[in-house]
């Protein structure tokens, strides 16, 4: 897929792909246009970095009646603000710091706009704010940064943390199943169910290695000494992100 090009995927969501792939970001973030097809109107998710070059790119699919985030990170949230100025949507979030001109999303809250329905699941973990929007008519839940195309989510702690990612993880996994994933980073996936129970099983593959690190290390090791242990196999690039998540795992084990 080419940047910012409009890509369709559903009947009822097309995705536009920002120009900041990373090893973090994978390909770049996915800004999700969501409408239904005789709909004048547009729903953004998570308009992406400050990029006027992007910005502008998808603010062209519009008019944008709504904007959600799905949480706070500067991939998918930072160019808000700048967004809201080019096209005048109010912009609607968890984090009420990051809502513009309308009030604060919560779990369970329909959202209806150009045309669609879409409901609103909290899934904290990667950060406390974390959101999915499950988009009702085409069977399709858009998770951010919960569960990602390919790889693993970095538990952002400390604001992220284990135990309510693992909950949220059980919430997806509970959806109907065959409801596709459309992802912050990366292609979509056809059953959010496989891929959360996917997910489970890796994060409790992990604690365990990081129990078995700790036998090794001592039960009051670093979480650097527990990175270099338990992902001597990994790019040493995602060593500071795999930190991160140790932390989490080790404030899950210790509590």
């Amino acid at each position: 897929m080419r940047y910012e090009e409009l890509r369709p995927v559903t009947s009822h969501a097309a995705v536009v792909l920002a120009e900041n792939p990373s090893p973090m970001t994978l390909e770049g973030t996915n800004t999700w246009v969501l409408r239904a097809p005789d709909a004048p109107d547009c729903v953004v998710v998570d308009p992406g970095e400050d990029d006027d070059r992007h910005l502008r790119a998808v603010a062209a699919h519009g008019p944008v009646s709504l904007v959600l985030l799905t949480h706070r990170h500067h991939d998918h949230a930072g160019g808000a603000r700048r967004f809201q100025e080019l096209t005048g949507a109010p912009v609607r979030a968890l984090d009420p710091s990051l809502v513009l001109g309308s009030e604060a999303l919560a779990d369970g809250d329909v959202v209806t706009a150009a045309g669609i329905e879409i409901r609103v699941v909290a899934t904290p973990g990667h950060t406390s704010d974390s959101l999915s929007f499950l988009l009702t008519a085409d069977g399709a839940v858009l998770t951010g940064d919960t569960v990602l195309d390919r790889g693993t989510t970095v538990i952002a702690h400390p604001d992220g943390a284990l135990g309510p990612y693992l909950e949220s993880l059980r919430r997806l996994a509970d959806l109907a199943p065959g409801t596709a994933v459309l992802t912050g980073h990366g292609p979509e996936l056809p059953d959010v169910a496989a891929v959360a129970a996917d997910y489970l099983a890796h994060r409790e593959e992990r604690l365990e290695q990081v129990r078995d690190a700790l036998r090794r290390l001592g039960p009051q090791a670093s979480p650097r000494a527990v990175v270099e242990d338990v992902y001597a196999d990994v790019d040493r690039a995602l060593w500071p992100a795999a930190e991160l998540s140790v932390r989490a795992q080790l404030d899950y084990l210790r509590a």
